[in-house]
């Protein structure tokens, strides 16, 4: 985990968003920046992330690069324990990151594809249920997962199952926490003009889709 020389550590707001270096999640990074946060961006893809750390202190903000791969159990353990170490807790985890498969007939779905989705979009969103869930009661903060309404479509098996299955294990979390917190919100984003969508319709028009930042502005309006 790397952070720019002149990174505040008493930032009174720190938000982690996994899967930050592009599409919703960096976009949410990019709003959050901009309101004063400071924004602890965890993605695979290095070049990303060092994008978005240059659109960030472009305008101001602060931001610390995690290239991380959220299946790496031991890479998040890690993490949190920084996270702790330094800022004490968090006060906002977004989770975009998210592992999507071509589409495929169910009965074609390779092995190896499923054990990519759940390993992404499950496991480790469990894992880090387990690892983040303290340090938000610590910063009274809130998780916000992203719902997608695929799961049980053609050719969606391994993602849509998959999601679903995240889904719903978020849901649980809600409930468990409805009274001791953290708070956990989940939220349907409209159709943007994402990577992961270009590969389940590389046709479509994409001028008619929401952008990401104006999902993003949507979305942390209810926070």
């Amino acid at each position: 985990m790397s952070a720019k020389p002149d990174t505040p550590t008493n930032t009174p707001r720190t938000a982690l968003v996994t899967g930050a270096s592009r599409g919703l999640g960096a976009a949410l990074a990019e709003a959050l920046a901009a309101q004063g946060w400071h924004v602890i961006a965890v993605a695979r893809t290095t070049g990303g992330l060092e994008e978005l750390d240059d659109r960030i202190q472009a305008v101001g903000g602060s931001t610390t690069l995690a290239p991380m791969d959220v299946t790496d159990a031991d890479a998040m353990a890690h993490l949190a324990a920084s996270i702790t170490a330094r800022w004490g807790g968090l006060q906002l985890w977004a989770h975009t990151a998210i592992h999507a498969e071509s589409l495929t007939p169910a009965g074609h779905i390779a092995a190896k594809d499923l054990a990519k989705s759940v390993a992404c979009n499950l496991a480790a969103t469990a894992h880090l249920i387990g690892l983040v869930e303290p340090l938000l009661r610590a910063g009274h903060g809130t998780a916000v997962f992203f719902d997608d309404p695929r799961g049980g479509q053609k050719f969606f098996g391994a993602y849509g199952a998959t999601k679903s299955a995240q889904i719903a294990l978020a849901r649980s979390w809600q409930a468990e926490s409805a009274k001791i917190g953290p708070r956990v919100l989940i939220e349907a984003p409209l159709p943007m003009p994402t990577a992961t969508r270009a590969r389940f319709f590389p046709g479509e028009d994409r001028s008619a889709l929401t952008p990401t930042r104006t999902e993003a502005a949507r979305i942390l309006a209810r926070l």
